[in-house]
């Protein structure tokens, strides 16, 4: 018997399955989306051979006989593994106003209206339904809440991670491209016009020293901490899985890397953050 965990995500288009599949990608399950219940077998045996672990799963529900019984090959799948069901929900006004926004086409379109096709698919789906091992309703929940849903679930010790990284860099060299938030700190005092101070970096307690010395630093930092304090936990809520922030200065060696070394002291011990400082320019000019 394989000892990962294997989830299938199910239920009703427009309910949430994609925004589930990101999330359980987060969690570090092996997602496979849109995958035929006649492939099942094959595919879990490659996972297997491959050691992976816990896997999630988006089967093809929409009832295609040529593409296979999505319930039996869950069944089966289930007499060798430790299986759940995940069956996603959503009350007709809510999925009909999803549908409305994206202008995409229901899979059960054929049925005839949009109302028509939903009730349809909750018809075919029902005996799936039964067999869910936990059913949410997302009418009323945001992205983020449907994370914190799932994670509470299936990975309690993981849950709210946020990966952050901090990017220290040099504006000489251009900006990151790939920043959620920019801090600029060019006001501060610039160790490297003194010579004994330009060699080495904003982690050396020298440079570290001579920046505390600016009358600005402490007031900057203190406002700089708190204002991440307030936006963590809510880009947490939001149910983003990553934040990455840039602190620029001129060259990126000094004022940014020090500014970078507080961030990473300051959020160290929180145990909803994974954190890491990756200077982009500390090279320049050694």
């Amino acid at each position: 018997m394989n000892v990962g965990r294997l989830v299938f995500v199910t239920g009703l288009s427009g309910a949430g399955k994609s925004q589930a599949m990101k999330t359980f990608e987060d969690l570090g399950f092996y997602g496979v989306e849109h995958l035929p219940p006649a492939a099942l077998d094959e595919t879990l045996r490659v996972l297997d051979d491959a050691r992976v672990a816990d896997v999630a799963v988006a089967i093809d529900t929409h009832g295609d006989a040529r593409l296979g019984d999505a319930l039996g090959a869950i069944e089966r799948a289930a007499r060798t593994r430790d299986t759940s069901i995940l069956y996603l929900e959503a009350r007709n006004d809510a999925l009909v106003r999803r549908f409305s926004e994206t202008r995409r086409r229901h899979p059960f379109a054929d049925r005839g209206s949009l109302r028509e096709a939903i009730a349809a698919e909750r018809d075919a789906l029902q005996a799936l339904r039964e067999r869910a091992t936990i059913a949410i309703d997302t009418t009323m929940l945001t992205h983020g809440a449907l994370k914190e849903r799932l994670a509470a679930a299936f990975a309690p010790e993981a849950r709210a991670v946020l990966a952050m990284t901090i990017v220290p860099f040099g504006f000489k060299y251009g900006l990151p491209l790939d920043l959620d938030l920019l801090f600029d700190v060019r006001f501060l005092r610039n160790p490297n016009y003194d010579d004994t101070l330009r060699p080495l970096t904003g982690a050396d307690a020298r440079v570290a020293a001579f920046i505390e010395a600016d009358a600005a630093c402490e007031p900057f930092m203190a406002k700089l901490l708190d204002l991440m304090d307030f936006l963590v936990p809510r880009t947490i809520a939001e149910g983003k899985a990553q934040l990455t922030v840039g602190i620029g200065c001129t060259g990126g060696r000094h004022r940014s890397i020090y500014v970078a070394e507080r961030l990473l002291a300051h959020f160290s011990g929180d145990e909803r953050i994974a954190i890491a400082v990756e200077p982009r320019d500390a090279g320049h000019g050694a």
